[in-house]
């Protein structure tokens, strides 16, 4: 790993979309290039390598890109958090507030038991709605979540600082604040 990797140097930032005045912070330069992305994963692995971790929790959908390989490294499991009415089985649902209006994820009712320790995993911490929704349905099934974690966060929109008021350990890689 390099220790002078910066993520930013590899996002590619959209102004003005999806809508005017709106910075969009897009990985997928990030992701596209083998060696920055392999950067995200062991800089990840590296910090929950001792952890005990029993699960990886990712985000629908980007948080899949970065759960499952972090769950392949840490020889543990990933579990999808999914948007409603995407997952084929018993599921337990949390509803959370959009801009305009909610949404609402779910996660298998038997996806996690009392006593795992996870990690919960998205690609960017904005208003923290979904993360926080993510995290009612881990703590519902009984499990621990040790670190929220992302690629960036936006600390300007609140998100983070509402995990923390949640008693959630928070932790990205980079962030852009009043940028």
């Amino acid at each position: 790993m390099n220790s002078v990797f910066d993520p930013k140097d590899y996002i590619r930032t959209i102004p003005n979309w999806p809508e005017p005045g709106v910075q969009f912070r897009d990985i997928t330069t990030l992701l596209e290039d083998a060696k920055a992305f392999r950067c995200v994963i062991d800089t990840l692995v590296q910090r929950y390598f001792d952890s005990e971790i029993t699960a990886v929790v990712g985000v629908d959908a980007r948080g899949f890109i970065l759960g499952a390989p972090l769950a392949y490294e840490l020889k543990t499991g990933f579990v999808p958090v999914r948007k409603k009415g995407k997952l084929p089985f018993d599921t337990i649902t949390e509803s959370y507030q959009l801009e305009y209006g909610t949404a609402e994820v779910e996660l298998h009712a038997d996806a996690l038991k009392a006593g795992d320790k996870v990690i919960l995993v998205d690609d960017l911490i904005a208003t923290g709605g979904t993360l926080l929704a993510a995290s009612s349905l881990i703590k519902r099934l009984g499990a621990e979540i040790v670190e929220a974690c992302a690629i960036i966060d936006l600390p300007d929109l609140g998100g983070s600082q509402k995990l923390k008021e949640q008693n959630l350990n928070v932790f990205a890689l980079c962030e852009y604040e009043g940028e």
